[in-house]
């Protein structure tokens, strides 16, 4: 073997005896933690975010070095594509216009945005609408249902509204679809003293938020699987929607999930008001 190999009977033996390197030993250990935090995001996390957890959890690594052990040991951030059907309306109800661009959401609940996801269970379509917080990115509401109409989302608002109970003032920004244009729908913001927005017409990126979470929901959770029951599906929802909003490391947030983002945000907000008083 070392005469095909081209190296000494000495050196080898030299070799054998030094055993492993320090480095590879802290390799080792370090692609144990990063098969359990790739394991606890559901095999979705690329190198980034594996990277920013590992900071969090005290240690001193690189991207680059996180990229090659994962590619080394085949581990593999877990993406996906989809369709959404968008059928465009033939006619677009003109008279309420995109609020959510005039007001900067630097605060939770001054904006949040909703929209409905089509999914499949045992060959039939389920409708999922979901409410989120623009600023921290948080799912304050959801519901599933087998018809998608103003009945689904004033589920998902009710919802939101026990949850976070906002002030007078909230933007609800969403597309112009008729479950978010019926008159019951309209009727009860109006009634918390929430303002509607939606989409312009015609501009698909307006709720772009709402787009990204069910890519991501869907590219993570719900591809490459079947669902025979509503159960399972909802079972799958409610989990996914506890991760997202605990635990799932955001970008856009500094890498930290919403409910930290948004602990954050008020400790912040707290201070500052104390130096103001």
């Amino acid at each position: 073997m070392c005469r095909v190999y081209g190296v000494s009977r000495h050196g080898y033996y030299a070799w054998k005896r030094r055993g492993k390197s320090n480095r590879i030993f802290e390799d080792e250990a370090l692609t144990d933690e990063i098969f359990k935090i790739w394991h606890q995001s559901g095999k979705v996390y690329g190198s980034p975010k594996i990277t920013q957890a590992l900071k969090q959890q005290g240690f001193r690594v690189s991207q680059k070095r996180v990229a090659r052990l994962m590619r080394e040991n085949g581990i593999k951030a877990r993406v996906a594509t989809f369709y959404r059907n968008n059928k465009k309306l033939k006619e677009f109800v003109a008279a309420i216009p995109n609020r959510e661009l005039d007001v900067m959401a630097n605060k939770p609940d001054q904006v949040w945005v909703g929209d409905v996801t089509y999914l499949k269970v045992k060959g039939e379509w389920r409708y999922l609408s979901v409410i989120m917080d623009k600023c921290s990115r948080k799912v304050v509401g959801w519901s599933l249902k087998d018809t998608r109409d103003a009945s689904l989302t004033l589920k998902s608002l009710k919802q939101a509204l026990k949850n976070r109970k906002p002030e007078a003032g909230l933007v609800f920004h969403s597309d112009r679809g008729i479950e978010y244009r019926a008159r019951l729908y309209s009727k009860r913001l109006e009634q918390r003293g929430i303002i509607q927005s939606m989409n312009r017409p015609k501009v698909m990126n307006d709720n772009a938020h709402m787009e990204s979470f069910f890519h991501n929901f869907k590219a993570e959770r719900y591809h490459g699987r079947k669902f025979n029951c509503e159960k399972s599906l909802r079972g799958v929802i409610t989990r996914y929607i506890g991760f997202y909003n605990n635990q799932r490391l955001h970008s856009s947030l500094g890498y930290l999930p919403p409910s930290e983002y948004e602990r954050k945000i008020n400790k912040d907000n707290n201070l500052m008001c104390a130096k103001a008083g």
